[in-house]
């Protein structure tokens, strides 16, 4: 293999001949400020250097021995579409030009080949890869300005709600968010609580569907010592906690209808009264309420308080579904990318554009939480520094964009943490080493075709299986 560089390689070329003579004259001509250009006489060499450099247009000669450059385009543009693959052959035909074309090649040249036509060639190719460079330099720089409070968002949708947040947050005293499940409404809950005057205060969170309906009240308002059984000593409740900051009352659909009604008197009186004590005490805490439920229908069918609903709700901020603002999902997945390939500590540059077309076409009922597990899940599973349609969760992906055995049998034997809490790196490694175990055992040990199978490099792939102490497999 040779390399040629310029100072400050900013595209990088592959290409591709058995022919050592014209691999020189190729990389010769092609030659220019700000192109790395790559050379293989290997097609395998060639795969290896695709999945270690992740080059952005790869020339390849369309007869070699042991693999064709047609099924080298195969494997290049299964790694990853967005490679730009030409083709050069001696041998043109019509059924040839058509089939490459089809399976993803992005031009066929006959040879010989013209030089100054393929610098032309060339030229053109490399203005639109820079193109596409400075639409992602764009979108990196639009997602920087597209957070408000550490929510991402860039639709019409999500700009009227950071307006809204922004006119509320300094006069607020009872706030009601709603929004289907997952789609932010704790963020925005503590969004209003920095922009409020009582952001120096306690952010205190209560998930009302996880509490004890007979502790409800303990918890909330607090209690006396001998007050009930157990209470061995006076306890402070979290009204009182949050006093000078901000209560949020997360899924107060799921609130007892008893409880609802001293809540509405706390609001009403800003005080408390401890279980057991006949002295209200004062407190000076503003409520933030938030909900997926239909709190009017709840009202109809007897559930709900109708005067403590008009108390929370004199201000109601609703938070769209993932599927209202779908304009926002570039953004959002770019976002996650960044924060699992730290978490993981994972270089994941981003994601194929047929991976992007299937998160797209996906309704995401789960919204923006469910988004967050599936490029979680994606980057525990990747293991090169692109996500593509095989790492998605497997429910993702139509039948016919399933990739490898090895990759949806490890699928459904891993979990993906929560995403509030770093992923073990017990879990991280062992989800690696039994990736790489797989595709070992599916290739009876073939060190060449289990790299390329898990598109890594054989090097990469080495250096794991030292790691994992998977050895005494074959090398080709």
């Amino acid at each position: 293999m040779t390399q040629k560089t310029s100072e400050l390689p900013t595209i990088s070329l592959l290409i591709v001949d058995d022919n050592p003579g014209s691999l020189e004259l190729l990389a010769t001509a092609l030659e220019q400020p700000g192109l790395q250009i790559l050379t293989a006489s290997d097609p395998e060499e060639a795969l290896d250097l695709v999945f270690q450099e992740h080059p952005q247009i790869v020339l390849t000669d369309l007869v070699m021995p042991k693999m064709s450059g047609l099924e080298l385009l195969e494997r290049i543009v299964h790694f990853d579409p967005a490679i730009e693959v030409i083709l050069m052959t001696a041998h043109y035909s019509t059924e040839s030009a058509v089939e490459a074309i089809r399976k993803g090649a992005s031009d066929y040249l006959n040879k010989p080949i013209s030089i100054p036509a393929l610098r032309d060639r060339f030229r053109a190719t490399i203005e639109d890869i820079r193109r596409r460079q400075k639409a992602l330099e764009l979108q990196d720089e639009l997602r920087g300005n597209a957070q408000f409070e550490r929510i991402i968002g860039n639709s019409p949708a999500m700009w009227e709600l950071f307006s809204r947040i922004r006119r509320i947050a300094p006069h607020f005293r009872t706030v009601l968010i709603t929004g289907p499940t997952g789609s932010g409404k704790e963020m925005v809950a503590q969004a209003l609580h920095r922009l409020s005057p009582a952001a120096s205060g306690n952010l205190v969170t209560v998930n009302c569907s996880a509490v004890v309906e007979t502790l409800f009240e303990s918890e909330l308002f607090g209690h006396m010592r001998g007050s009930f059984t157990g209470a061995t000593h006076d306890k402070v409740g979290l009204v009182e906690h949050a006093s000078g900051g901000t209560l949020f009352l997360d899924e107060i659909g799921d609130m007892p209808l008893a409880t609802q009604a001293k809540l509405l008197r706390t609001i009403q009186y800003q005080e408390v009264l401890r279980v057991g004590s006949l002295q209200p005490r004062k407190v000076n805490v503003r409520v933030v309420a938030a909900t997926h439920r239909d709190l009017r229908a709840m009202i109809r069918e007897g559930k709900f308080r109708e005067d403590l609903y008009y108390r929370l709700a004199m201000v109601e901020l609703r938070v769209p579904a993932l599927a209202e603002r779908k304009e926002d999902l570039p953004l959002l997945t770019r976002h996650f990318i960044e924060k699992f390939s730290q978490q993981f500590d994972k270089r994941i540059r981003g994601i194929t554009p047929r991976a992007a077309i299937t998160l797209g076409r996906y309704d995401w009922p789960g919204n923006v939480r469910e988004l967050e597990n599936a490029i979680g899940h994606a980057c525990m599973m990747c293991l090169s520094d692109t996500i593509d349609v095989s790492d998605l969760p497997e429910y993702l992906r139509s039948p016919e964009q399933a990739q490898s055995e090895i990759a949806r049998a490890v699928t459904d034997k891993v979990t993906v943490p929560d995403s509030e809490s770093a992923a073990p790196a017990s879990l991280l490694e062992s989800t690696e080493r039994q990736l790489i175990a797989d595709a070992l055992a599916k290739t009876s040990g073939n060190q060449s075709e289990a790299a390329r199978l898990l598109r890594i490099g054989r090097d990469a792939l080495r250096y794991k299986m030292k790691k994992y102490g998977l050895i005494g497999s074959r090398s080709n």
